[in-house]
């Protein structure tokens, strides 16, 4: 394919809206007819008055049907779960991947079955879950255990006819690599630095295969700098890439208040190593009262409501700032990966946060 191609390439002809626009990229044939729900084309909102910056953007996935960028990764995975005739889908999750599962689930006719850690869920996520005819299983623990009991349960033996959709499907991966491809088409080229929330890892390294699919193609001239943003108490992949070990360096009780990102032994985490090795990028930890504030301040100065892992974002981009990663006139976006109303119970927390 030469240089400088139009996005129109990769544009399906029957379908020009959100992810499925780019079905050329997609591990599908066109006549498949997809599980959808017109997901992606999700709003590249600047943030100059929190960050002073011209350049600094936050990429807003808590507009997608179920309210967070899950539902890229859901429509491609639902949509092989339902040509390939299982029973259903089964998930463990944190909450935002419970939700979209179940939704998608419902729209493809198929049962789903969503292993989740007890007390560790946000409500407006378990509510979601419910609502869409979810099969709700609660283990002790965290997502950690939650994921061994599907993968022990589901994955091993086979149970039902249950089709696996966490983070290490590939084709769910395939999915949410569509957030680079929005990205590139709404600012005309990659920008400088892509911070992303980390916790399953899955992300961090499909949007970087996105960028990179779209470098080769040479439909962008760049690669940008990705930077995982985790949470200090539960943050296994910057101790493990500050300690350069070959080995993932486990959290074996994560804490925080971002459950969406509540993981201390990321199935994906070789991949999310890899892609902030390749991009020349960075992973940072940034404190509970760090992700609060930055949630507290996105909404009063900026008008952007987002979920705790997704306000970490910020607090990582300050960060960077303070350390010299990034510079104020570099181009930088933010994936708000989940909206506001999914942990209103995290919305008090960063009111409260305000007044001390």
């Amino acid at each position: 394919m030469p240089p400088n191609t139009s996005f129109s390439w990769i544009e399906a002809r029957s379908r020009r809206f959100g992810v499925w626009r780019y079905i050329e990229l997609l591990p599908l044939r066109n006549n498949i007819e997809p599980v959808t729900m017109c997901e992606g084309g999700t709003p590249l909102v600047k943030i100059s008055r929190i960050t002073q910056s011209q350049g600094a953007y936050v990429k807003l996935e808590g507009s997608n049907p179920t309210g967070s960028f899950k539902d890229r990764g859901m429509t491609i995975g639902l949509t092989i779960a339902k040509y390939i005739g299982v029973e259903g889908v089964v998930v463990a999750s944190t909450g935002n991947t419970s939700a979209s599962a179940a939704a998608y689930a419902a729209r493809a006719g198929l049962k789903c079955v969503v292993v989740l850690p007890r007390g560790n869920v946000a409500k407006g996520k378990l509510a979601q879950a419910l609502l869409y005819g979810a099969e709700i299983l609660e283990v002790e623990g965290v997502f950690d255990n939650a994921l061994e009991r599907v993968l022990t349960d589901y994955v091993l033996k086979q149970k039902r006819n249950m089709y696996p959709l966490n983070s290490y499907n590939p084709w769910r991966l395939e999915g949410q690599k569509t957030i680079a491809f929005e990205i590139v088409d709404e600012l005309g080229e990659s920008p400088d630095f892509v911070i992303v929330p980390v916790g399953n890892a899955g992300n961090i390294s499909a949007i970087w295969k996105g960028f990179k699919e779209l470098y080769n193609y040479g439909l962008t001239s760049k690669l940008p700098r990705m930077i995982g943003v985790q949470a200090e108490k539960a943050s296994p992949l910057v101790a493990t890439w500050r300690s350069k070990t070959p080995y993932l360096i486990e959290v074996d009780d994560p804490s925080t208040v971002a459950t969406a990102i509540k993981i201390g032994k990321p199935v994906n985490w070789l991949k999310a190593i890899r892609a902030v090795e390749e991009s020349k990028g960075e992973f940072i930890a940034v404190s509970d009262n760090e992700i609060l504030r930055a949630m507290r301040d996105l909404g009063r100065y900026e008008g952007v409501g987002l979920e705790p892992a997704s306000a970490a974002t910020l607090a990582g981009y300050k960060r960077a700032l303070e350390e010299g990663i990034i510079r104020k006139d570099d181009v930088v976006v933010l994936i708000g990966t989940g909206n506001v109303l999914k942990d209103p119970d995290a919305v008090i927390a960063a009111i409260n946060e305000s007044k001390t």
